[in-house]
């Protein structure tokens, strides 16, 4: 807990300004709020008994202790408004962090967690630490500024009384420590927990066709209620625990105050020659102190709870910073006029140790051949993908491109090298424009619309509301056709000298898929172009295609010569033709 704390602190450092503002403000409201009982007990003591009250002493008490109070406002606002600052600049910069760290992170880490957890640990958690933090600086800062100048005051007013006070103080320590102690365990499962829950709302509330479509609806009610129960359960036992800190640190509180009181009465009366004689004004400004005096160990250990959940939420998000990163090639060459001529040589990869996928892979491509894979699912067609762009790293073997090792290359130039369309279409929210320039920023209106025509997308797109500048996004309207499409011009527009094509004409009707297929056969020329297909008769005029089964290639020629040999490439051809 206070490494995960010293690590948040850190990120506070460049903002020590505001901490300095936020002491003085805080020394200055409370002192000047501390002085307070000192004057009400000398206007105790103005008014002595009947007849005997001093009303012009009692007047200037009431406009100093206005002023007082009204500069102690100012200067709790003061501190308030640093201690804000202070968070929210500390909190910003750690959501900033968090998020460039996703972007630096290996590919496989974002595999391995869903969306929702990693939108949770950067929205839900960051905000979790910011509201610990705010309640941790405002309530500490004045909590142990109180409690110096209460002690302070109290000592100048009776040091014995203070004394006892101070024996008695550290049973709320230990009442509260316990209290805490119990609830860490819990506030941390509960973090974990709602990271799950916003996870799996996330994945149904973005997969409600595919929900609907297989009637999941209530397996998945019955799912989430599990997931909300445990959490209820768990939230519930937090704040049971938390809950107790607040009023048992009052009861030992309360005993205290009785103390003072009744050790301050015995020296009011007289009757105590080893208290001292005491003033009723100065027992009253005493019990006020020892009020004030206690209750910072209330609010103190009634924000424990806001900082558990804080430090909890704090070991969620320092989990992904301290995640291994891709290392750093800015200073490797960069591709810059790649001449097509690719090769794999022995290379061996899996995504777990425990399961064997490619093994001994072996591939010579020339420059502006047009290679097409084929395989059933899990066979490694898309593996060869995330490997040639370093997606993921090889175990062993060599990858090259223009006869020099990928690894020699800055992964930013290599990938720039090449241009992909996937099966998967993504739209991000802006305009039409704005997503076909998505590649090529710095794009003119003319060279998207002549991308678009080339697709044959620049139809449709001018029917929409604002054409080029209507404003789209993944739940826009658009058919899945029509994104896909907006995705190719992406490509067209960059004109790679590679190309990737992932499925791309998928989600595309037979009509448009042959336009599409000439705007490629256009695109691919010259270029080197890898075509994945599941759809084998997109492929027939490949230049070479590869057959490929268990992360080996088990056949390899054009699409006459393995229809020829009558091998696992023509038992596919044939079983999609089959009537």
């Amino acid at each position: 807990m206070l490494k995960t704390l010293k690590r948040v602190f850190s990120y506070a450092r460049p903002y020590i300004v505001y901490f300095l503002l936020t002491l003085i403000f805080a020394a200055a409201g409370i002192s000047l709020s501390l002085a307070v009982p000192v004057f009400i007990g000398q206007a105790v003591d103005c008014c002595v008994g009947p007849g005997n009250v001093d009303f012009h002493r009692l007047a200037q008490i009431a406009v100093e202790l206005a002023a007082m109070v009204l500069a102690s406002t100012l200067f709790q606002w003061l501190m308030s408004l640093s201690t804000n600052r202070l968070a929210f600049m500390t909190v910003r910069d750690l959501r900033a962090d968090v998020f460039a760290k996703l972007e630096r992170v290996p590919l496989r880490y974002i595999d391995r967690h869903t969306k929702g957890e990693l939108t949770s640990r950067v929205i839900n958690d960051i905000e979790i630490v910011s509201d610990g933090l705010l309640q941790g600086f405002t309530q500490f800062f004045s909590g142990i500024i109180t409690i110096l100048g209460t002690l302070i005051f109290m000592m100048t007013i009776n040091v014995k009384i203070a004394i006892a006070v101070v024996i008695l103080t550290p049973l709320s320590f230990v009442v509260a420590s316990r209290i805490t102690k119990a609830s860490h365990d819990s506030y941390m499962k509960q973090s974990k927990l709602r990271g799950d829950m916003v996870s799996f709302a996330e994945e149904m509330a973005g997969s409600q066709k595919l929900v609907k479509s297989f009637v999941y609806g209530e397996r998945a009610q019955e799912a989430f209620a599990k997931i909300n129960s445990d959490y209820g359960q768990i939230g519930a036992k937090a704040t049971f625990f938390s809950s107790m800190t607040n009023p048992s640190t009052r009861f030992v509180n309360g005993l205290i105050y009785a103390v003072v009181g009744l050790m301050g009465a015995l020296g009011a009366v007289g009757r105590s020659s080893f208290i001292g004689v005491m003033s009723v004004g100065k027992l009253s400004s005493f019990l006020a102190y020892s009020n004030q005096y206690t209750k910072p160990f209330n609010e103190i250990s009634g924000v424990f709870a806001e900082l558990q959940n804080a430090v909890a939420s704090a070991g969620r998000v320092f989990d992904v910073l301290d995640e291994d990163e891709v290392s750093d090639d800015s200073e490797k060459e960069k591709l810059t006029a790649a001449s097509g001529q690719l090769s794999f040589k022995n290379v061996r990869f899996s995504y777990s140790p425990k399961t064997k996928l490619i093994e001994g892979f072996t591939l010579d491509v020339q420059p502006g051949q047009r290679i097409a894979i084929v395989g059933p699912t899990g066979c490694g067609k898309s593996t060869m993908i995330n490997l040639l762009l370093r997606f993921y790293d090889i175990q062993e073997g060599q990858i090259t491109v223009s006869g020099r090792p990928h690894t020699d290359y800055t992964r930013d130039s290599l990938r720039s090298s090449f241009g992909m369309v996937l099966q998967e279409t993504w739209i991000f929210t802006g305009t039409v424009a704005e997503n076909i320039a998505y590649g090529l920023p710095g794009a003119s209106r003319e060279q998207i619309e002549a991308a678009a025509k080339a697709v044959h997308a620049h139809g449709f797109i001018k029917r929409l509301p604002k054409g080029y500048d209507t404003q789209i996004s993944e739940d826009c309207g658009l058919s899945q056709g029509q994104k896909q499409l907006i995705c190719i011009a992406r490509v067209m527009l960059m004109d790679p000298p590679m190309l990737i094509l992932d499925e791309a004409t998928s989600s595309i009707d037979l009509r448009t898929e042959h336009r599409i297929q000439r705007a490629f056969a256009k695109l691919m020329e010259g270029k080197t172009s890898f075509i994945i297909a599941h759809r084998l008769s997109t492929i027939k005029s490949s230049d070479v295609i590869l057959v490929m089964n268990r992360g080996s290639i088990i056949e390899q020629g054009s699409h006459s010569q393995l229809m020829e040999k009558g091998g696992f490439y023509a038992q596919l051809y044939n079983s999609q033709f089959a009537s």
